[in-house]
């Protein structure tokens, strides 16, 4: 039986729970694009299904932020994923701070573990810097699902450096997530 992956695009593509922007990027672009790509890579694999929380990158979820973060959760857990991973950019005031990082419920938890080796591969992949896996039990996203959980932050938007990472490496961010899925899941690349 396939295993169902569920894609969290994060953020809406403006308005509410809009995202972070740097260096006239926007994160709900690369989030969208970068879970496209990851949503292609699984539905080419005969080993999984996979369902994304944006169909298109100007649609909207939820009437506000709380609304659009249950709508995600509510879609996942109707649907009944094995597996919710979202899809974020981080930002932060100083733009020397910079990385790839996971947030999970709970460290001594197999989320940890895929978080850690999601993290792992886009590292390896893009070169950025490793921040590690991180608890975050105030997140709703990950609160809330009825499956193991992951929220990766691909890199730092307000970063120059990780910025022109994200601008030009959505697929192999996609790919990196798609791989250390396929790790931490015991499985080849096909």
């Amino acid at each position: 039986m396939a295993i169902r992956i569920f894609v969290d695009q994060g953020h809406n593509p403006y308005g509410f729970n809009a995202g972070a922007e740097g260096f006239g990027l926007r994160e709900q672009d690369i989030t969208y694009l970068v879970g496209a790509y990851l949503a292609d890579l699984l539905a080419a694999d005969p080993r999984f299904e996979v369902a994304t929380s944006r169909q298109s990158p100007t649609q909207i979820l939820g009437y506000n932020n709380s609304t659009s973060l249950r709508e995600r959760v509510d879609m996942a857990n109707s649907w009944g994923a094995d597996y919710f991973i979202s899809i974020h950019c981080n930002a932060n005031e100083n733009p020397n701070i910079n990385g790839t990082e996971g947030y999970v419920y709970r460290l001594d938890s197999g989320p940890a573990i895929l978080a850690r080796d999601i993290v792992n591969e886009i590292v390896r992949r893009l070169g950025t810097k490793n921040n590690g896996v991180i608890a975050n039990p105030s997140l709703y996203v990950l609160r809330r699902t009825n499956m193991p959980a992951v929220l990766i932050e691909l890199a730092y938007i307000s970063n120059y450096e990780d910025a022109m990472l994200l601008s030009t490496g959505e697929y192999q961010f996609a790919y990196g997530i798609y791989v250390g899925l396929l790790n931490y899941l015991g499985l080849t690349q096909l």
